[in-house]
């Protein structure tokens, strides 16, 4: 069977928890992994796998350049490295926009530590200015003062987005 990610949503983890126990007191022994995800489908309120499994909505398939900007980050969120293609740096830059406070005056160094913790190839500086030059955040003249631009991404920034926040990553 392939791995494929699937979000269950638990209205009460109390009852989910109680009927789980009693799904697994009622078989016994410890189930196979088939029943196992059974139990849990009927446990979160469904009839069963299958039908857990025909009422979740796939996830989008993402298209050339927002599947090249998530690549670009690791398993924490951080970035290994800066993308060749314009296209794909301004997803990315969307990931890193998104990290910043909204309505905020921060100083340079506020805005530093927080690309430094998105910065896994030692340029924090590049993306900052990136930022600015993208028109995702704005700078005073004398470079103290940065505030998030607030404006609705693009669709495939929000796919990128939904993918970054869907993913079991810490978050800046």
């Amino acid at each position: 069977m392939a791995r494929e990610d699937m979000p269950l949503y638990i209205a009460d983890v109390s009852a989910f928890s109680r009927n789980l126990r009693a799904g697994l007191e009622r078989l016994g022994q410890l189930p196979g992994h088939l029943e196992m995800l059974g139990l849990i489908a009927a446990s979160a309120g469904h009839r069963n796998y299958q039908l857990l499994k025909a009422r979740t909505p796939a996830a989008p398939a993402l298209d050339g350049p927002a599947e090249k900007a998530l690549r670009v980050f690791d398993a924490e969120g951080r970035m290994r490295r800066w993308p060749a293609q314009t296209q794909v740096q301004a997803l990315c830059l969307w990931v890193l926009w998104h990290r910043l406070p909204a309505g905020c005056e921060m100083t340079e160094p506020e805005v530093n530590a927080i690309l430094r913790a998105a910065d896994g190839f030692g340029d924090h500086v590049l993306l900052r200015r990136s930022l600015v030059d993208h028109k995702l955040v704005t700078r005073s003249r004398d470079g103290r003062i940065y505030r998030r631009i607030e404006q609705r991404p693009p669709e495939a920034a929000r796919a990128v987005l939904r993918a970054m926040l869907g993913r079991p990553a810490r978050t800046v």
